[in-house]
């Protein structure tokens, strides 16, 4: 299960804002934050695929979730306006935040071009034709329009 941070932990895991002037990401995994609200219909289709990827690379990106109803301070800092808001952090470099509903292959392909990451082998027992079945999906921005 993803982690939920409030202003303490986030302090504790990504930046202690109240100390460092300069974002300074103190973690020791690359990680996503998603900034999200209960009653956000785009938001509660990204939950599902987040904790996916969260078993996924667990011990390689680090997955946090940020409600933007009860962390007002964290959503102003980050100049969130329209959510789900995804905010990609990594070892080294700067921020970088994506908006909207994002399915599984957009999400990898992020970390790839981000974090560098490639996806991981798949565990054992995973059905062939269930991973085919994932590599095929196509984002609904990549559907060629005739």
């Amino acid at each position: 299960m993803i982690e939920h941070l409030t202003k303490e932990t986030f302090k504790e895991k990504i930046f202690d804002y109240s100390k460092e002037k300069e974002f300074k990401y103190v973690g020791k995994l690359p990680v996503v934050v998603d900034f999200y609200a209960d009653w956000c219909g785009p938001c509660k289709m990204v939950s599902p695929i987040l904790e996916d990827l969260a078993v996924e690379y667990r011990d390689i990106i680090d997955i946090y979730k940020i409600n933007t109803e009860h962390e007002e301070t964290l959503s102003k800092m980050f100049g969130i306006r329209s959510i789900p808001s995804i905010l990609f952090i990594p070892l080294d470099g700067e921020p970088k935040m994506a908006q909207g509903a994002m399915s599984k292959v957009q999400f990898e392909k992020l970390f790839k071009d981000i974090f560098e990451i490639e996806k991981p082998a798949l565990p054992k027992g995973e059905d062939e034709v269930e991973q085919k079945l994932k590599e095929e999906e196509t984002p609904a921005d990549d559907v060629k329009k005739e």
